[in-house]
């Protein structure tokens, strides 16, 4: 069986997707990822990648689809940009965004799907030019969910959006056999898992470890807690790192800012109590940790709960406010501002018994979700007669 696997191109969506390609590969599946920028990270996990030609305008055509929306719907403009007021209520809001951004650029994987004839196609919630993809070719579709937005109705939606994009192509609707991965831990949503239920294995590529982090030597002399930010490079990351460093300086533990490539003199004075190592794989930091501050990005948020590791959830946009609250409202962390962020709070999200018990029962409920090889065998089936 071919597998091709269509993220949206953004390491945040490409890296979930991983597991389930190896799953696919060591059960003797072949798999191919198209994408793009960021998503091309997925090479260094050692699968097949494709870069998809978005063309050299892609910013220019961005640009020009987030102005428009600004103009016509600035409230949605608000919630999608990052550092956005809220973030979205539901992403349902943000399908007729991104049925729009998805047009500009369906015509390069319909052409890669022609060429590879592939015989799934597993795809970003969001990502219409995908759903044309599959449906050009009669294959099955399924998206890959992470995070806690529920994503029912999208596809139907995106086809109302798209209907004559998708007749452009010769595609008369939806893809007829449809489903998806669901890794929101059932005891964190409402109703029953949308789609099949698959545990969330953490993937933030690979890297040599520093010593700090290497087995055995994985319990920190005192309290540590990880900060990452993103994959973005805007200059409002520096600015929260910036608050919560102030706010940390006179606790006694060991803040580990995992923000990457950064210019450290623009985050004023560093308090002797912090460690900034550059880039370090989250999912082999966050198992050293006695709590995770972070952005609410899906894939964050669900290796923190795998790591069963409290959270103060800064959202910052998008759907990220949407995993704030999912992790709030289970008892697991914290959803908070960052002007809200003192010692006061970072204190109690180190101590509080009640959110280390909560986070540590999601754990265990994690654990016996099924894991992605168990979800291969269901892949066949959906592509059987």
């Amino acid at each position: 069986m071919r597998v091709l696997f269509l993220p949206i191109p953004a390491i945040g969506h490409a890296y979930p997707m991983v597991p389930l390609a190896w799953a696919l590969r060591a059960a003797g599946h072949e798999v191919l990822f198209g994408t793009a920028f960021g998503g091309l990270a997925v090479e260094k996990a050692g699968l097949p990648v494709v870069e998809v030609e978005l063309g050299q305008d892609r910013p220019e055509v961005l640009a020009k689809l987030a102005g428009k929306l600004a103009e016509t719907n600035p409230g949605l403009h608000a919630k999608l940009r990052e550092r956005g007021d809220t973030g979205l209520d539901s992403l349902e809001e943000a399908v007729p965004f991104f049925a729009e951004k998805s047009a500009a650029f369906t015509g390069v994987l319909v052409d890669l799907a022609r060429t590879w004839r592939p015989d799934l196609v597993v795809h970003s919630p969001l990502y219409g030019g995908a759903l044309v993809a599959a449906a050009v070719l009669g294959v099955p579709s399924v998206e890959c969910r992470e995070g806690f937005g529920r994503t029912e109705c999208l596809a139907v939606l995106m086809y109302e959006h798209m209907k004559e994009v998708f007749a452009d192509y010769g595609a008369t609707g939806l893809p007829e056999r449809r489903t998806g991965t669901d890794s929101s831990p059932p005891s964190m949503i409402e109703g029953s898992p949308g789609g099949w239920p698959m545990r969330h294995v953490p993937y933030s590529g690979g890297a040599r470890l520093p010593a700090w982090l290497m087995p055995p030597v994985v319990t920190p002399e005192r309290p540590r807690v990880g900060l990452s930010l993103g994959s973005g490079s805007g200059t409002w990351r520096l600015e929260m790192a910036a608050s919560i460093l102030a706010a940390a300086a006179d606790l006694d533990i060991e803040l580990v800012l995992a923000l990457g490539d950064v210019d450290i003199d623009a985050l004023g004075a560093i308090p002797p109590n912090t460690r900034i190592p550059g880039w370090v794989p989250l999912s082999a930091l966050v198992r050293t940790c006695t709590a995770l501050i972070h952005h609410g990005g899906g894939g964050t948020t669900l290796t923190a709960l795998e790591a069963g590791v409290p959270q103060l959830v800064l959202a910052t946009g998008a759907d990220n406010g949407i995993n704030a609250r999912a992790v709030h409202n289970r008892g697991a962390g914290i959803s908070a501002k960052i002007e809200e962020v003192d010692t006061a709070l970072l204190r109690r999200l180190i101590t509080d018994d009640a959110l280390h018990s909560t986070a540590r029962q999601v754990r265990t409920e994690i654990s016996t979700m099924p894991a992605p090889a168990e979800i291969v065998p269901r892949l066949v089936s959906l592509c059987g007669p």
